[in-house]
């Protein structure tokens, strides 16, 4: 089956805790495909293998095919959509529910009006945003923190993986001081992942669809600058 879900990147991101609990059986299977099919890059292929958690080995191919260019990403999930990685991930069957990429549509029927030498329609193609690779500052940090509220405990054990026995020596640390555990959480997350640690990768992170940090809120992480 060929057929690539719309907006991959949004896909990857909306869906990543699906993805992760349907290809964390085999993750090593996975990896080796990505690498035949240059997807991923030799370090980033190195970073992986020698990751020894099978979920943590699907996270992290994850996180970078969501800091890559729009086709490797389309590449991606094409990938997932074959029936050999169908058949060996049974769970992965709703990506194929999902609609066709509208990118790749219009680009066809463009394609085509031109041979035909019709009009085509003034419909603007949304470019894909460029997503920084730098790693997070603690000024970015800093800002982030401000757009976690109540649940940052939550957010730090679900999705930044930090220890509860730690979340209490932050609050501990920091009494009354909400803003400075969130971002105290923050900077122990970037010092953990040192080099993965990056603006993109946190974005990501932060803009599940289960988290309370709303997308356009933390944009300012994939500015390149």
């Amino acid at each position: 089956m060929d057929k690539v879900p719309a907006d991959g990147t949004t896909v990857i991101q909306t869906y990543k805790l699906q993805l992760i609990d349907a290809l964390c059986g085999d993750p090593d299977f996975l990896l080796q495909h990505c690498h035949s099919l240059c997807l991923l890059s030799q370090r980033e292929y190195d970073h992986v293998k020698a990751t020894a958690i099978p979920s943590e080995k699907v996270r992290d191919i994850l996180d970078y095919m969501m800091a890559k260019d729009s086709k490797h990403v389309q590449n991606f999930l094409n990938l997932l959509l074959k029936n050999e990685m169908q058949e060996t991930f049974h769970k992965l069957c709703f990506l194929q529910k999902l609609p066709p990429s509208r990118s790749l549509t219009t680009e066809k029927t463009k394609t085509k009006r031109k041979k035909e030498n019709l009009p085509a329609e003034q419909v603007p193609l949304k470019q894909p945003r460029k997503t920084s690779s730098r790693t997070v500052t603690e000024k970015q940090l800093m800002l982030v923190a401000r757009h976690i509220g109540s649940s940052w405990k939550e957010v730090g054990r679900v999705v930044l993986e930090i220890s509860t026995t730690r979340l209490e020596q932050i609050v501990e640390e920091n009494p009354r001081n909400i803003r400075e555990c969130v971002f105290t959480m923050l900077r122990d997350w970037s010092m953990r992942e040192r080099e993965k640690a990056t603006a993109a990768r946190l974005h990501s992170l932060l803009t599940q669809e289960e988290n309370a940090v709303a997308p356009g809120s933390i944009d300012f992480l994939l500015e390149d600058n």
